[in-house]
């Protein structure tokens, strides 16, 4: 059956949403409990961020595989099996006797956690196409939108009852029952007539295949950077609350609000430009967003001698709805330059912008979040870099992307057989 006329159950953007959650609750959840796991442990503040860069490395390694196996096995088996391996590594970090162990166990984490994201982008494009895989993708991410902001809420008021023990019971208990729901409610996207075999060589041969598309590298690194300039102050987010802002555990929403609100007003936005505008239009205002919030943090970090509240969290909004703006409508051109290979490509997105992530929270952020003017420049690099990598591609599309986001990608795949590359 054509995916444009396959039934969707109304549950779908509720279980991916789920299943993107998965993802900012195992980062900003643990924020607050940072200085109880740092004293039970023994260890400073360099070590803790530890916590975050080793889940999203391991993250980013096994996401290149989760959405082969998925093209190879079908989309829900990888997912259910991913959540309950999810689920142990959560009791193995609540019960964890070391630091050491305590690492460990979000590697684990990090292994199985990307298989909701990269698959849940595959289920979209296998059910959808077009304008409404653009407004199901922004269904999910208004949905998803509300994690950042309650995780680290939920951390702050699990500390006086479980302490940090209680942050990873909580993640366990959450995914055994994802994966219950879904055994029961999430229908098989990818039939067996459509998948192909997972085997080395086969997989390194497909990934070879991308990297000689010329349209792949522009949309892979604009898709990949445009989260990580709003990234890079929510892995900042223990020292701008704590020692920027000089709050207390019950600070984080003054910075993860405005992130929620940017993100789910940039879905809604971007759901309701399905359709209605190109590709080109979508994307180029969600840059031109960005760009703005950028600017508007630079010139709070000079206008202002410390951060002042709500002032320097306020450009935080922009800089959500631009991400939103850009990302569906990104994500669905990549997505479309391999329609065989989803499952492939969704894991090689996945893959990049989470070592991207990675290297902000492991590096970027220890050395720019001793002030919000460092902050804000790095922020305004990463962005650039996205509007340059959108303006590549824009360069080598022009016509195919002045039309509708189907019609877009079924003219840029034409354009690009016909030419000699």
């Amino acid at each position: 059956m054509n995916p444009a006329h396959r039934p969707v159950r109304r549950s779908l953007p509720w279980l991916l949403a789920a299943l993107s959650m998965i993802g900012p609750f195992s980062i900003d959840a643990v924020f607050p409990a940072f200085p109880l796991v740092g004293a039970h442990f023994g260890v400073d503040a360099a070590p803790l961020q530890q916590l975050i860069s080793v889940y999203l490395v391991t993250y980013a390694a096994m996401s290149l595989f989760h959405g082969a196996i998925s093209d190879a096995v079908g989309r829900k088996p990888v997912v259910v099996a991913g959540l309950l391996v999810y689920a142990l590594a959560s009791v193995g970090a609540a019960m964890s006797t070391s630091f050491a162990m305590l690492l460990a166990c979000r590697g684990l984490q990090g292994m199985c956690a990307g298989a909701g994201l990269v698959v849940g982008r595959a289920v979209v494009r296998d059910s959808l196409e077009g304008p409404a895989a653009q407004r199901l993708m922004s269904q999910v991410m208004m949905i998803f939108g509300v994690a950042p902001v309650i995780a680290p809420m939920v951390g702050a008021l699990l500390l006086p009852l479980g302490g940090w023990h209680g942050i990873f019971w909580l993640l366990a208990g959450f995914t055994v029952l994802l994966a219950l729901a879904l055994q029961l409610f999430l229908d098989e996207t990818h039939p067996p007539a459509r998948r192909t075999r997972f085997a080395p060589r086969p997989l390194l041969a497909g990934y070879r295949s991308f990297g000689r598309d010329r349209l792949f590298w522009p949309l892979l690194v604009s898709s990949s950077v445009n989260f990580a300039g709003l990234f890079l102050y929510i892995a900042s987010a223990p020292r701008i609350v704590r020692e920027l802002l000089q709050l207390s555990a019950q600070g984080f929403p003054w910075l993860f609000l405005p992130v929620v609100s940017g993100l789910i007003g940039g879905a809604w936005l971007s759901g309701r430009m399905a359709g209605r505008h190109s590709a080109n239009s979508t994307v180029s205002l969600g840059y031109a967003v960005m760009l703005l919030a950028c600017a508007a943090h630079l010139l709070l970090a000079l206008l202002l001698p410390a951060p002042r509240l709500p002032w320097s969290m306020l450009p935080l909004i922009l800089h959500g709805i631009g991400v939103q703006l850009a990302f569906p409508t990104l994500t669905l051109l990549l997505l479309d330059r391999f329609p065989h290979h989803r499952g492939g490509i969704s894991s090689v997105q996945a893959f990049a912008s989470l070592l991207l992530c990675s290297f902000v929270a492991g590096v970027m952020s220890p050395l720019l979040s001793r002030g919000m003017l460092p902050l804000a420049l790095g922020a305004s690099a990463l962005t650039v870099a996205g509007v340059l990598a959108w303006w590549w591609y824009h360069r080598l599309t022009r016509r195919p992307l002045e039309l509708p986001l189907a019609d877009a990608g079924t003219a840029a795949m034409q354009a690009e057989i016909a030419e000699p590359r």
